[in-house]
């Protein structure tokens, strides 16, 4: 993912971090063999060709990588530990340089690479940490701190492998569910603009209705069919495009857009938001509100066919906000099976509602017609 614009990257200090420890490798190695010359030749050479290809591999390479350094490392290492400890040994050629090198490279292995090779390449260089101290003579102490920085680095190690794998799991969850959110919202606004279309279209079937009202329909027609293609085509290409960036959530001027829309096409709504209410509102709590307003309006088009008026009204109330929305129709439209959809809109709400620490319930109105009452909480408390 790209940095954000305006906002400092961290990866030139990444670079010169990651470049400057096999420097520092490689400059341990030469003072280290410079420190040895007093040695045997022959083991003194051998350490120090294996302290340096060991320190090389450390090098990062796009061309070369990471297992295959760290195979040639361990292979290297191994075949010096042998060739200086089956022969008779010099009191000192133990590199602290190649050591470091080792563990470096085990560290890099068991986090990053994958599975069967951090298993099979793991104890490989775990094998030869421990190797290196004994090709002293009297290796001492530094072969108990050789191994107790090998078992030390390969757990830490692995708990950054476990924590990176279980952070890749939150990130796929957090996906998932958002796609399954923008699925849900695509199915929402579908059907909200669709089921504009079809009562506009029958309504347009009048034998009395032309000249300018059916010009007027259609163009309302037209208009709502190509909010509905764009509302998919934006959503549909945020479903497709993996790490799209978030969009803005819909909110109450959203909210008064579309009762404008409706009442152009439908019974005229009365939008009542208390100022207060409105203003205390987070984004999520009104994405909610948007979200119920627009399933209601859908429904009063399905099945209050015959309302004249439509009450929205948004207050304050000591668990939080209380959304209400009132129709006063009875008479379903002639809408065919397909239309009509499956019911499962007020469900979801529901659960959304219920999820958020709140309530929604849905009913004939004592006054008649039919009410929906939600109350959000605004700190996610539950309002039970």
């Amino acid at each position: 993912m790209s940095p954000l614009p305006g906002r400092p990257t961290s990866r030139p200090p990444r670079r010169i971090a990651t470049a400057a420890g096999p420097a520092v490798l490689l400059l341990l190695a030469g003072l280290e063999t410079v420190a040895m010359a007093h040695q045997p030749a022959q083991p003194h050479a051998l350490m120090g060709a294996t302290t340096l290809a060991v320190c090389l591999c450390t090098v990062p390479s796009a061309r070369i990588p990471l297992t295959a350094r760290a195979a040639a490392a361990a292979v290297v290492s191994l075949t010096g530990s042998a060739l200086l400890t089956a022969g008779p040994r010099p009191p000192h050629v133990w590199g602290l340089g190649e050591g470091l090198a080792l563990l470096l490279l085990l560290a890099a292995v068991v986090r990053r690479a994958p599975g069967r090779t951090a298993a099979a390449l793991g104890p490989l260089l775990g094998l030869a940490c421990v190797l290196t101290p004994l090709r002293d003579l009297r290796p001492g102490l530094f072969t108990v701190v050789q191994a107790v920085l090998t078992v030390v680095v390969t757990a830490y190690s692995l708990t950054l492998r476990r924590q990176d794998a279980q952070r890749l799991r939150d990130l796929a969850a957090v996906r998932a569910a958002e796609r399954l959110e923008l699925s849900r919202e695509l199915h929402d606004l579908v059907a909200h603009h669709v089921t504009g279309i079809v009562v506009q279209a029958r309504a347009a079937r009048c034998p009395g209705l032309q000249g300018p009202p059916a010009d007027a329909t259609f163009e309302r027609i037209e208009t709502a069919g190509s909010e509905a293609l764009g509302a998919m085509r934006r959503l549909v290409r945020v479903l497709r495009e993996d790490g799209a960036p978030a969009h803005p959530l819909a909110g109450l001027a959203e909210v008064r857009a579309m009762t404008d829309t409706f009442a152009r096409t439908g019974p005229p709504v009365v939008l009542a938001l208390e100022t207060g209410a409105a203003h205390a509102l987070p984004a999520e709590v009104a994405a909610a509100v948007h979200r119920i307003v627009r399933e209601a309006l859908t429904n009063i088009r399905k099945h209050a066919a015959d309302a004249t008026a439509v009450r929205i009204g948004l207050r304050s109330v000591p668990r939080g906000v209380e959304l209400r929305i009132a129709n006063d129709g009875g008479t379903s439209a002639r809408l065919s099976e397909q239309a009509r959809g499956g019911g499962f809109g007020l469900a979801g709400l529901t659960e959304r509602a219920e999820a958020m620490g709140g309530r929604l319930t849905a009913g004939p109105a004592p006054e008649g017609g039919w009410e929906l009452t939600a109350v959000l909480p605004l700190d996610g408390g539950s309002t039970a």
